[in-house]
């Protein structure tokens, strides 16, 4: 009797802590395990620039308030496990106030396997192409891999004013 009772105690305790231990750990690891790529991102941002040379458009320049948006963005993309552009308005909003941007502007992707691949799914986008192509001044992009390996890309675009320059 005795053994029964601990054996179904043993097997209560033990669903117990897994399900808990699932619950509560899943929407960490999300985030926490995204890996950053920085080699993508270069390469993203060098096609980017060669693009706009190639058709007699100044280049962008890095910025690092750019990127921290991008990267918040890709990191609640991944949390989210979907493509978006949500809250890009407080996004764009934000950045125009930390280095007084006219305007801004974003592309997000998901599931290329790399840099050229990103591009070329941007540009034949009309919307995607207008932002690469647009008059800005300033870049950044992000690119992180979830666990289940999938990439989540988000580059920033904005024109800074003249005044800010």
């Amino acid at each position: 009797m005795f053994r029964r009772f601990y054996l179904v105690a043993f097997i209560l305790f033990l669903l117990t802590a897994n399900s808990c231990s699932k619950e509560t750990a899943e929407p960490s690891l999300v985030v926490a395990k995204a890996v950053s790529s920085p080699e993508i991102e270069q390469q993203l941002m060098n096609l980017v620039n060669a693009h706009r040379i190639a058709l007699g458009y100044s280049t962008l320049e890095f910025s690092p308030v750019a990127y921290a948006f991008a990267s918040a963005h890709t990191d609640y993309m991944i949390a989210e496990g979907k493509l978006s552009h949500d809250n890009f308005t407080a996004r764009a909003s934000s950045i125009s106030a930390e280095v007084d941007a006219e305007y801004v502007a974003e592309n997000v992707a998901k599931d290329y396997p790399g840099a050229q691949e990103a591009f070329d799914g941007w540009m034949k986008s009309i919307d995607h192409r207008t932002a690469i192509e647009g008059d800005f001044t300033h870049t950044a992009v992000s690119v992180k891999k979830d666990t289940g390996g999938h990439f989540y890309y988000t580059e920033l675009f904005y024109r800074q004013s003249p005044e800010s320059q």
